[in-house]
């Protein structure tokens, strides 16, 4: 195994470059597949979320591998190698498989413990897949970590501490007070009608906004997001009031309209929320400024609840123009604010801080006991074709042996001969059997992987013949992980 992860994160890079090199549509395919042709790498994939982009492949050479992907990474976001190379962190081998673990269990997220990471990575898995540019090595080593963060999710307390990247957002909107007070009875309008967007828009519908319209380039998708939001409001039984209250839950009101109607939504919306794949601002200042001033002529009531507006924007490139947080009526919550705040004790979501720190370091015990386990079982592997080989010679040996024999003692018959060929199988088999199984413990140990390279020498095994078993492995796995019935995450 010689796993590399490049990469850089909101807590290596400043928002400002995370912005800059933030890709966008085909870029992260286009990055894998170029990654694949690069000669150090053999496997790819990418990783690619709001706050972080990380480029894993099985590389042949360490230090060319570096140099490779760090090159890479500058020529598909468009960053200067120079510029980007600070922000870089590198890992390897067991401190790689470790890095993508703790990322699946979202300890190193913007929000402690948040769970969206588990499906951004199950995407790049798939995209892996897809473009089958993620072998043996890249297959284990992601879904290995999809079953890490679930496990860390179920057996700890981490939920407690990790929220939404959206939540968090719509909390620091609602500057102290619960997210389901400050929202109820508002005008939301979400842009964009993918997972992050999706997520919003259910998050301000169990919120009990008034009105939620759903602005995205393809219409047909905004109008899924909403009549399913429909939906799973009218299902979901409504909360008892407490004494004293008389509130009533309202149904929900859900729109769907196309992203050139936006301006048009602007004036009438309490809370916007934009995340898109856009490569431009989607809301401008002018923009903003123009429907501040259509809000202010519109009376409240009919159109509007308040005079300000609140503004989450969660895309990578942003959505809304920066300039927006100098507006006055508006307040804005982008990445960089959200960092920030996370980035503060105080900001830190989830239950009291030493609660959240037992629920972390129990992650971290589970995290290193994984790792642990996974390193061990890649190193097994890594000697599996070559004791197949040294099987596969010793059964040759051994029917090259009995033909031999047949010619030198042709009046045996059937049952001498059958006893014959099983006793020296069974010779052959007792010889082999305790060096091929303390081989495979000894692989399994770090350091071990010489142990395969000493098993080849010492029976002069044909590398074509190792190789040849490796392929028919890879070729096996790779079916069982692309069949619909696999059962696999």
């Amino acid at each position: 195994m010689s796993l590399l992860v490049v990469g850089l994160s909101h807590r290596s890079a400043p928002v400002s470059v995370l912005e800059r090199a933030a890709l966008v549509g085909d870029e992260q395919a286009k990055l894998v597949q170029d990654t694949l042709a690069a000669e150090p790498a053999t496997e790819a994939a990418v990783l690619a979320t709001c706050n972080r982009i990380e480029l894993y492949a099985d590389v042949d050479k360490f230090h060319a591998g570096v140099a490779e992907l760090s090159t890479l990474l500058a020529q598909h976001t468009g960053v200067g190698l120079d510029e980007l190379t600070p922000y870089l962190y590198v890992h390897y081998e067991d401190r790689a498989v470790h890095h993508l673990f703790s990322v699946a269990c979202g300890l190193d997220s913007m929000v402690v413990g948040e769970g969206q990471i588990l499906g951004q990575i199950k995407d790049a898995l798939a995209l892996g897949q897809e473009l089958h540019t993620a072998g043996r090595l890249l297959n284990d080593l992601f879904q290995q970590a999809l079953r890490v963060g679930k496990r860390a999710h179920s057996e700890t307390g981490i939920d407690r501490a990790g929220q939404s990247l959206v939540t968090f957002g719509l909390e620091q909107l609602a500057q102290g007070a619960p997210v389901a007070e400050w929202a109820r009875g508002k005008r939301a309008l979400v842009i964009g009608a993918g997972s992050m967007s999706s997520l919003a828009a259910a998050t301000l519908a169990r919120a009990g906004v008034a009105e939620l319209v759903i602005a995205n380039r393809t219409l047909e998708r905004a109008l899924r997001l909403a009549e399913s939001l429909v939906q799973q409001h009218a299902a979901t039984p409504a909360a008892i009031p407490a004494e004293g209250d008389e509130t009533l839950r309202e149904p929900l009101v859900a729109r769907a309209v196309p992203r050139d109607r936006v301006s048009a939504e602007l004036p009438h919306a309490d809370i916007v929320v934009s995340c898109t794949g856009a490569t431009g601002l989607v809301l401008a200042a002018a923009e903003l400024r123009t429907a501040l001033a259509q809000r202010a002529a519109c009376p409240p009531g009919a159109h509007r609840v308040g005079s300000d507006v609140s503004l989450l924007d969660l895309a990578m490139p942003r959505d809304i123009d920066a300039a927006a947080h100098r507006i006055e009526g508006l307040h804005l919550v982008d990445i960089e604010s959200l960092a920030e705040a996370a980035a503060e004790p105080s900001g830190a979501p989830g239950s009291s801080a030493g609660a959240m720190a037992a629920d972390v370091d129990k992650v971290r015990t589970i995290v290193s006991a994984e790792v642990a386990a996974f390193g061990a079982a890649q190193r097994a592997a890594h000697i599996t074709p070559t004791v197949v080989a040294l099987r596969t010679m010793a059964a040759d040996v051994v029917a090259s042996e009995i033909a031999r024999l047949d010619g030198r003692l042709p009046d045996l018959d059937d049952k001498q001969r059958s006893e014959i060929t099983q006793t020296v199988r069974r010779v052959v088999d007792k010889l082999l059997h305790a060096p091929t199984v303390r081989v495979k413990q000894l692989a399994s140990t770090p350091g071990g992987a010489g142990y395969a390279d000493a098993l080849r020498e010492l029976f002069d095994l044909d590398p074509q013949a190792v190789a040849a078993v490796s392929r028919a492995d890879g070729s096996v796995r790779a079916a069982e992980q692309n069949d619909p019935k696999g059962g696999r995450p």
